[in-house]
């Protein structure tokens, strides 16, 4: 579901994977190692709510196999919050306007996109 929207992208992935590991320093330890803009470069992609719980799925399971519990925790939770943000300004960019609770489909019969 995820591999196919980033590898019709990404042909180099050290340089991803680096800015990656920048990110993650940054919002978890406070590193400020990143200077990025991660909403503009997500604005694009074409995904939605169902691609946001995939990765929050994968993430949750790799954060609880190779994080001690305290950690995982911590990555876990900042991990939601992005999801939700990214997602939010990814509908909006596409004219839909979210209400509390609610989830970006694209391709939604009767609703949203």
């Amino acid at each position: 579901m995820l591999a196919p929207i980033f590898e019709a992208r990404i042909h180099d992935w050290e340089p991803h994977l680096q800015q990656m590991c920048a990110f993650w320093s940054s919002v978890a330890l406070m590193s400020g190692r990143y200077h990025g803009t991660p909403m503009v470069k997500h604005m694009p992609l074409p995904v939605d709510a169902g691609h946001f719980d995939r990765w929050l799925a994968l993430f949750e399971a790799t954060a609880r196999e190779i994080c001690p519990p305290e950690a995982e925790a911590h990555f876990v939770e900042r991990a939601r919050r992005i999801a939700t943000s990214l997602e939010l300004g990814i509908a909006n960019g596409t004219g839909v306007f979210l209400g509390r609770g609610e989830r970006f489909r694209r391709h939604q019969a009767g609703g949203h996109q």
